[in-house]
């Protein structure tokens, strides 16, 4: 686990204010505490077996739209040195150089980073493709392997998911990946591929947050031996204004963001808001100290199934 100063400060406060601490500070401590924490993934064979298995940070950032030069490179250091341990990057985002350059300037052990990055929905076309267009992610990140690749979406041929996935598996056996994966896929996805996958994805990378629980979604990752990841946790902004998520943050003491990312960390997802804004890094990291216990069903409450932007989760 890495703890940065303004963590450590916080940490000796806590300490300082002895009996007379209230309970979301103390539950609060211990979530920062877990920035570290790691969920076990795994791949299921066709036999129900675990194979391949890895623990990566639950809490990471996106870097969904950094397209301006050094934006994202600039905002992956930002993170790191705030003691983020994962950043979600793809092929279609067009910043895996920086991504990649940003590591290496930082200081940090490559290790000690977690890396997600994505196949390009429309180069997931066949078997030889998929494996050179691993190699390229490779290259551009400048790393040896991929902690975690995901195909970032269906392809559009259903012809063409068998030997992308096959491709894949070739990428976690030869070592090139540690784990795989898929996002946005629906629940027909998911059972489909249990007539070709010789080891089933270990994340399912979907939309989710307080207006988009997707119940019946995410039941169909778990019975399939994956975990949620969840992207735009704050429905791609639509909702930050919600009135409803903003009285219920007032009452935590946090503001509407905060409370919509740890939702989706308490719901057991994988979470990685995006933000290139150095306050809002911070300010997102910090979502993981407040108790919401008290509210989570207020927050519940808000699911209205509304699908922010693109989604193949739903198409055949």
């Amino acid at each position: 686990m890495i703890l940065k100063h303004w963590m450590l400060q916080r940490l000796l406060v806590k300490l300082c204010e002895g009996h007379g601490q209230k309970k979301n500070d103390i539950v609060g401590f211990i979530n920062l505490l877990q920035l570290g924490y790691n969920m076990r993934i795994s791949h299921r064979t066709p036999e129900g077996k675990e194979a391949y298995p890895l623990e990566i940070p639950q809490f990471g950032l996106g870097v969904f739209l950094m397209t301006k030069e050094g934006e994202c490179k600039n905002s992956v250091l930002k993170a790191l040195d705030a003691g983020y341990t994962h950043i979600d990057t793809a092929s279609v985002y067009n910043n895996e150089y920086e991504v990649g350059q940003a590591i290496k300037e930082s200081g940090v052990d490559r290790d000690s980073v977690f890396i997600t990055t994505k196949l390009r929905r429309g180069d997931a076309t066949g078997y030889e493709d998929t494996i050179e267009h691993c190699k390229r992610s490779l290259e551009l990140l400048d790393m040896d392997y991929i902690d975690l690749y995901l195909v970032h979406a269906p392809p559009v041929n259903p012809e063409h998911r068998a030997p992308v996935w096959k491709a894949m598996e070739y990428c976690l056996e030869q070592g090139l990946v540690k784990s795989i994966g898929v996002s946005n896929y629906g629940p027909a996805h998911l059972e489909a591929m249990k007539q070709y996958a010789s080891y089933m994805p270990c994340v399912n990378q979907v939309e989710f947050n307080p207006w988009l629980q997707r119940p019946h979604l995410k039941q169909a990752t778990e019975d399939a031996g994956a975990r949620v990841m969840a992207y735009s946790p704050l429905a791609r902004g639509h909702k930050v204004n919600d009135p409803e998520l903003a009285m219920i943050a007032e009452k935590v003491g946090c503001t509407p963001a905060q409370l919509a990312i740890k939702f989706c960390y308490d719901e057991g997802c994988i979470t990685i808001p995006k933000t290139s804004t150095p306050s809002r890094i911070i300010e997102n990291l910090e979502s993981l100290s407040f108790d919401i216990s008290g509210v989570y069903e207020q927050i519940k409450s808000l699911e209205c199934n509304y699908v922010s932007g693109w989604d193949p989760t739903s198409e055949p």
